[in-house]
Order: structure tokens, then sequence, then C-alpha cells
């Protein structure tokens, strides 16, 4: 007879248990309609489940995992175990803030093992002179050898439109891998017609990886995920690894608001969904964004963490989804281009790759001619 019961079914054992496995566990009793019984065979491992998950989410402490499951007669060393276990694994990060861009460049380290991915490098240009510099690049990996660093992986988050990217660079210079989210392929058929480009390969065959959504990877010892961010390209992704989510252009700083939506392939309503897949995330997740516009003149500031954007980001906080993309598209409209975008785009969908030099050696970038609205003449 069909009671209106539901059965979800999470397959674990104490020593193979994943943090996944636990959010399993929370979507399964946030997605009841009713009462909820989580059982197993002597009630252990549902129990560790649910006290993880209320220590992972800041709502227990280890010690407060311990004298619950005392005070009902239950062993939680396996759980408290598996928390000290994941706390090695919260990532060092040090960013690296490029002052001329207002670009956050990004080592995440494992401490335990010393490997470490290099986020979003800037590869120096002058749109002046037509100069490039190694000068942040340079920084990067000197903090890369003076902490005897392993670098894993050089990860772009997406093509960006107002700076060099150094993957390309830093993958000579270090052997490491590089990597992209898989819609990049997206972004270079898009620009392949803008720049009239034939010869451009649209595989994203420039990196050595493409992520698709869900898809995992390792530094050292730590996980990492990926989640598909688009809204401000259409091929942004966020890398969460660990404790930590690079969100890229999707929320600034809670005073910064967040990111734009305007560019070829942006859409505000798809950056929106992104964001609350972001603040999905645990509250005490450390959230470091990819830019610092400095508001009001402060000193530039890249952490935050999901409580805080839900609480204080000037964009987010009591907003619905209508009104947000309202104020996006509003916003949108007031904002130059950037000024390197036609410049950065074209080396940026290559990986960081300059062209190839001509028959006299040297190297050009082209720019097509009225493509785009959005001059400020005055």
């Amino acid at each position: 007879m069909d009671q209106g019961l539901s059965y979800a079914f999470i397959p674990v054992t104490v020593d193979t248990m994943t943090e996944a496995d636990v959010r399993a566990f929370q979507r399964a009793v946030a997605e009841s309609d009713g009462p909820v019984l989580a059982h197993c065979k002597d009630g252990t491992h549902s129990l560790n489940l649910y006290l993880i998950g209320e220590a992972l989410d800041g709502r227990m402490s280890d010690g407060e995992v311990a004298v619950f499951g005392r005070n009902r007669g239950f062993d939680t060393s396996s759980a408290v175990g598996w928390l000290k276990q994941q706390a090695t694994h919260r990532p060092q990060v040090r960013g690296f803030f490029d002052k001329r861009t207002s670009s956050v460049q990004y080592v995440v380290t494992d401490p335990t093992t010393r490997k470490c991915a290099i986020i979003d490098p800037v590869l120096d240009f002058d749109e002046k002179s037509g100069s490039t510099a190694t000068i942040n690049a340079d920084a990067i990996l000197d903090y890369v050898r003076d902490n005897d660093l392993t670098v894993d992986w050089i990860l772009d988050t997406h093509p960006h439109a107002d700076h060099f990217s150094a993957a390309h660079y830093m993958r000579v210079k270090t052997g490491a891998r590089t990597a992209i989210g898989e819609c990049v392929v997206d972004v270079q058929k898009l620009w392949k017609v803008i720049y009239n480009w034939p010869e451009l390969a649209t595989d994203g065959s420039q990196w050595d990886r493409l992520f698709a959504h869900g898809d995992t990877f390792e530094i050292g010892s730590i996980e990492a995920t990926v989640l598909f961010s688009p809204g401000h390209t259409l091929a942004s992704v966020t890398y969460v690894i660990g404790d930590a989510a690079f969100v890229h252009d999707t929320v600034f700083m809670p005073d910064g608001g967040t990111a734009r939506a305007d560019f070829p392939g942006g859409n505000a309503r798809a950056l929106w969904k992104s964001i609350q897949d972001i603040l999905a995330l645990p509250d005490k997740t450390r959230i470091f964004t990819g830019h610092d516009y400095q508001p009001d003149g402060r000193t530039p500031r890249w952490e935050s963490t999901i409580a805080q954007q839900k609480k204080t980001n000037r964009h987010l906080f009591g907003v619905s989804e209508d009104e947000f993309i309202e104020l996006r598209t509003k916003r949108d409209k007031t904002l130059p281009m950037p000024k390197l975008i036609l410049h950065a785009l074209q080396v940026n969908i290559r990986g960081g790759q300059l062209p190839e030099p001509e028959a006299n050696g040297k190297r050009y970038l082209k720019f097509p001619i009225d493509a785009f609205q959005g001059a400020v003449w005055e």
C-alpha cells in the first residue's frame, strides 16, 4: 500500500565518507515534505552524516559533536576524526592584487603536500606602448619558489576582458597543466566571428583540460569541484577548493556588489542563478573574488564568506531576482567597455598565447572597427 512515503539510499561507510555524501544526506532531508527517519544498521552512519553536516555548516563545533553523541549513548569519535582530517584540507590562499586592472590572482596551496594551483594570473600589458611584461607573473613564481611549492594547476575562471592571461607563460615556466571551463569553446566561436579569424581553433585545445560542471580534481590532497557559473561570460566557472570558493566575476566584496553581465554572451538572469548556486554553499565557505575596485578608495580586499555575502552584499541582500536583473541591466548601460577588451580577448581565448610573430618577427593584435557601442566621447 502506498503510504505516501519516499526513500533515499545513500551508500556510505565511515572510512569512505566524503563531503559529497554529507551534502547528499542534507539534500534528502531538505527535500522531504514531512518528518524524516534516517536509519542504518546501528544508527552510527546516519548520525555521523547529520553531525558532520552540522559541523561543516558551523552549527556545531567538533567538541559539541562529541558531547552530542556521548549524551545519547553513541560513539561519534569517527565523525570527530573525519572533521579533524578535513581541517587539514583547508587550503592556504595567497592573493596578489594587480592595481592596474584591479584584478586578484591567487596561489592556492595544500599545506600538507606543498602542491598548489595558480588562479587567473595576469600578463602585464601597456596599451599605449603595446608592451608586455611579466611583473605580476614573476612575483607569483617568486612566491612559489620561496615557499618551496610545486604547481599542479594553472586555472582560468573565464576568458578575461580586462587583462591578458599569463596562463601560457606560467605553463612554460612550471610545466603545470592548464584548465578552464568547457564552454570556452562557445566564447571562442563567438569571438572568432567578431575578429573575423577563420584559422582560430574553437575546440579548447589551447588548454590541457576543459572542465564540465561537477568535475573534480585535486590540488595535492585537497579535492576541488567545478561549478558552471555563467552570466558574466558564457564560460565562467567557480572553483571550490576545500573550504574556499574562487568566484571570479560573479560577486565582488559585499560593498562592491556584483559583476556586469553585458559582455557578448553575458546574461543578467544567468548571473543571478550562478550567484544563487554559489550562495548555496555552506555559510562559512571562504569567498575569493576576481576583482576589487576599492569602493570609496578603501584598501584592496578580496576575501569574504558566504554568510557575509548573504547579509551585506549591496546588490543581493533583500533583492529579488527581478529586482536584481533590473538593477544589473540599468547599471551595465552606464558602464564603458573595458579598455582592454579588444586587446585581451584575442589572447585569452587562446589560453594566454600571444599572436604568432609575422615575417618581420613582430606580433600584432587585430581590432574590429565599430563592432561595439559604449564609446565615451566626452
